[in-house]
């Protein structure tokens, strides 16, 4: 392994892993206290999912479609991730038309994607694989993720792309011929089960620092003269699912996927990114969002783990939102909103919410509760919920149109949760039973 991957494997440890271990470890966050005793976080009443500003309420699903749901994803904008710009159509060059890989199983593609104008600044590489013996469009999972497409997938022809360092440095990888690479997405397990596969880095729209925005998509939308967005207009967060619109753009275009059957997945600050692309992007069939927690899945209202405060400190993660979300800090129950209503904007689309058993700092109760109280929500449209209000032990999935997922362990996602993932896309996407829970 070259020195350059040592490097870029603790920079991915010290905004992951090791943060999380951190939290774990710590009574006080950026000065902040932190809570892990479940006596002490708090009674609270969640905003009402079906009651219009106006005062009425909704009762049925196109009133939910129609009026209520707008209604919610521009709370979030104005309240939480910030007004994105509108997409323009954008070219796409797809210079990988399609090469054999694991030994003829898939073929793999390889297309950039363009953002903005400046077509060198701002492009990304998402690379595809699909089964090489399907005989029609199939199923996809989209993963974004915190690694370049050469770490994540284990495959010596794809181009090698960049990382950002932890100085704000954007640094070539170099692979060095027949060295080991990581390959952190199991590519064949996917394949073997007739469903495609695809990839992008995160950082290619936007680099995930204070000053990301300097390279970003954000900055070149910012107007002349303005040097950071205003209070409700985007954060990183929404640069990265705004990003996600244009995967799915060629997506819809690529023969061999079956663009009504994409699963988008993300981990930490990318689930909470893929749950705001979801809520934005009904393109998207399925979202798979690990380990959200705060500003995701996870409880607001609940004083559990990490809270706004922590998360929109200045020596935090406060560029990742809107400068709205600051005002909630102090008293989240001011806040028109909680994270029961974003996870409410999937419906009526299959949601599976994976965490782990260990991972207080992102509060896997909190996330199980937001989902039990959208579960109304998913009712309207005649799908099942959780129909549990008892939050499963680790290892037992409940796979219904919602889902929710603990592996035994700390927050991330591990090479058995793709397992789970699969059965989750072949049970709504395949119609294939694969349920484990009654």
């Amino acid at each position: 392994m070259t020195k350059m991957i040592r490097r870029l494997l603790i920079i991915l440890s010290l905004l992951g892993y090791c943060k999380w271990v951190n939290a774990q470890q710590q009574d006080t966050i950026a000065g902040i206290p932190v809570n892990y005793d479940e006596s002490k976080t708090g009674s609270w009443v969640l905003p009402d999912l079906f009651t219009l500003h106006n005062g009425q309420r909704v009762t049925d699903a196109k009133g939910w479609m129609e009026q209520r749901r707008p209604e919610i994803v521009r709370l979030f904008e104005t309240e939480q991730f910030g007004r994105s710009p509108k997409r323009k159509p954008r070219p796409t060059h797809l210079f990988d038309t399609g090469s054999p890989v694991l030994d003829g199983k898939a073929l793999r593609k390889q297309v950039r994607l363009y953002f903005t104008d400046d077509t060198i600044r701002h492009q990304a590489d998402m690379v595809i694989c699909l089964p090489a013996e399907a005989t029609g469009p199939v199923p996809l999972f989209l993963t974004i993720s915190f690694m370049p497409n050469t770490l994540m997938v284990d495959d010596p022809g794809l181009a090698p792309g960049y990382f950002w360092n932890r100085e704000g440095e954007k640094v070539p990888l170099q692979l060095q011929e027949g060295r080991p690479r990581i390959g952190g997405l199991d590519v064949e397990k996917f394949i073997s089960q007739g469903i495609g596969v695809a990839t992008l880095y995160y950082g290619d729209i936007e680099p995930d620092f204070p000053a990301g925005i300097c390279h970003g998509v954000r900055g070149h939308y910012l107007p002349a003269g303005q040097e950071w967005p205003a209070p409700d207009e985007w954060g990183a967060i929404s640069a990265w699912a705004w990003g996600l619109g244009y995967a799915m753009d060629y997506l819809e275009k690529e023969p061999g996927v079956d663009a009504s059957k994409v699963a988008l997945h993300g981990v930490s600050r990318l689930g909470k990114t893929v749950l705001w692309s979801g809520a934005l992007d009904q393109r998207f069939g399925m979202i798979i969002a690990s380990c959200s927690g705060e500003g995701g899945a996870a409880l607001s209202r609940r004083d559990f783990g990490e809270t706004i405060a922590h998360i929109i400190a200045p020596s935090r993660y406060f560029y990742q939102f809107c400068d709205n979300r600051a005002r909630y800090g102090d008293d989240p129950h001011q806040s028109p909103i909680d994270a029961h209503m974003l996870v409410s904007l999937i419906a009526p689309r299959p949601l599976l919410l994976q965490t782990g058993d260990s991972d207080d700092w992102s509060d896997p109760r909190g996330e199980f509760l937001s989902a039990v109280a959208a579960e109304p929500v998913y009712r309207l449209f005649g799908k099942r919920g959780l129909e549990s209000i008892e939050i499963p032990a680790a290892g037992k999935p409940i796979l219904h149109d919602m889902g929710f997922y603990m592996h035994a362990g700390g927050h991330g996602t591990l090479p058995e949760d793709y397992d789970i993932f699969i059965d989750f896309m072949r049970k709504h996407f395949l119609s294939i039973d694969v349920d484990m829970t009654d």
